[in-house]
């Protein structure tokens, strides 16, 4: 068949690869230049199967509310005159209890297993080098309650299969030593030896070019201006070229949506109405200065919720998401102040490895902002549509990478009429066609 893949991040070029494996003839539209320049561009760099819990706990809706007048707080709801940002936060207080909790880690967990194996099968495959890795995730906390709180939440992964171990201090910096000097303030953590880290535009862009190699056409820097649809059917996309302004209608036999938070506009244009909702995120990146003393381990800072990887010479530190909008500005005071707090944690973590220095200090950080396509549930949306020959593979929030190997797979099967073997509810085949289902979405 002929297949028209919307989006070039990790989710729509894993998607384009799986089909070309099934020897369908694909194209690839992206409004950027190439592959991996959104979303995928600089995230925080794990693949955290283990730490996949969703945002929406018991312990969530006194957190926001807390953290609402704090401009460097993990999680800031911005209220906006957007029906949609209040629908989805509705919805995600309606997952903020234990038994929905349970229910969505099990299902982030099966697609992360998932994942991880079309991951490992791919680069065995491709033989891609994307500075990776196989180091395991830690995560450490500041705070006993916290701590505790984890111990459970080790306990439910580990009843889903994740070998996730709770750890002392001593023994966490046995694993990763880099953190001695912040030991004093680290009261314990957890470990996964199973995950791991690595580049994930560098992945993405590499994959584009073997799947262009094989065969698939990518139209960069084509703005994606309409679905046209004809009695309940998907007919074509109206694109047009950003260089030139040349519009182009693009026929196929299916069409799949992975254009991260936008893909939810764009389905709305057409009837099909999904929570998915933008949460903006940030990371910087600091060229090492003392590369013996930096971490190997890709670790979580549980107190500001901010992952830190290595990325060959580099530390790349990413995390809070702002639920305000498509805003993607990196220079309004409340920008600068979530870069500066990256910046000034890294340096309270990991003091003199980097250089975290202004650039009018001398320094050369470069910090970045992305839109994460979140669900309340936190589960991405794979699967058919109420509209014909139009798919979904959207909704991974901060799991983009994670999941992006196994949701392209999966994605390639469904449309192959085959059956993902995992214990996910794919949408339109196994959960409801409708926008919502706090019991299978």
């Amino acid at each position: 068949m002929k297949i028209l893949v919307l989006g070039a991040g990790i989710i729509g070029v894993s998607t384009a690869w799986h089909l070309l494996e099934q020897g369908h003839d694909v194209t690839v539209v992206d409004r950027q230049p190439g592959a991996a320049q959104e979303t995928s561009f600089a995230n925080a760099a794990q693949i955290s199967v283990s730490y996949c819990e969703p945002w929406a706990n018991r312990h969530a809706p006194a957190k926001l509310l807390k953290w609402m007048f704090r401009n460097d707080a993990p999680l800031l709801f911005r209220p906006q005159m957007d029906w949609q940002q209040w629908r989805w936060g509705l919805q995600f207080l309606a997952q903020c209890n234990d038994a929905a909790f349970e229910r969505n880690v099990q299902q982030l967990v099966a697609l992360g297993a998932y994942s991880h194996a079309a991951l490992k099968a791919v680069v065995r495959a491709t033989g891609i080098d994307y500075n990776r890795l196989e180091r395991g995730i830690a995560h450490y906390y500041t705070d006993q309650a916290s701590f505790d709180d984890a111990a459970q939440a080790a306990q439910l992964m580990q009843k889903y299969g994740v070998h996730r171990k709770v750890v002392s201090t001593a023994e966490l910096l046995k694993i990763e030593p880099a953190f001695k000097s912040f030991a004093h303030r680290i009261v314990g953590g957890t470990y996964t030896a199973s995950d791991e880290s690595g580049d994930a535009r560098l992945f993405t862009e590499q994959l584009a070019a073997r799947c262009a190699a094989r065969g698939a056409q990518f139209l960069y820097g084509h703005d994606i201006e309409r679905l046209e649809k004809a009695g309940g059917t998907i007919a074509a996309v109206a694109v047009r070229d950003r260089a030139t302004g040349t519009q182009r209608r693009l026929a196929a036999d299916e069409f799949v949506v992975a254009c991260g938070s936008y893909s939810a506009p764009l389905l709305r244009s057409v009837g099909v109405d999904l929570p998915i909702y933008p949460g903006k995120g940030y990371s910087a990146t600091f060229r090492l200065k003392k590369p013996e003393l930096a971490p190997y381990v890709s670790t979580i800072d549980d107190e500001v919720k901010c992952a830190l990887s290595r990325i060959g010479d580099e530390l790349r530190v990413a995390g809070t998401i702002e639920l305000g909008g498509f805003d993607l500005s990196l220079d309004s005071p409340l920008a600068k102040a979530r870069c500066r707090m990256l910046a000034e944690r890294v340096e309270a973590v990991l003091p003199g490895v980097c250089d975290t220095r202004s650039e009018e200090e001398g320094g050369n950080p470069r910090f970045w902002t992305g839109l994460r396509p979140a669900t309340p549930t936190n589960i991405p949306y794979i699967g058919r549509t109420k509209v014909g020959r139009l798919w979904v593979n959207a909704g991974h929030g901060t799991l983009g990478w994670t999941h992006g190997a196994g949701s392209g797979k999966a994605m390639a099967e469904l449309i192959g009429g085959e059956r993902p073997e995992m214990a996910f509810k794919f949408y339109g085949v196994d959960a409801p066609q409708r926008g919502y289902s706090p019991r299978t979405a």
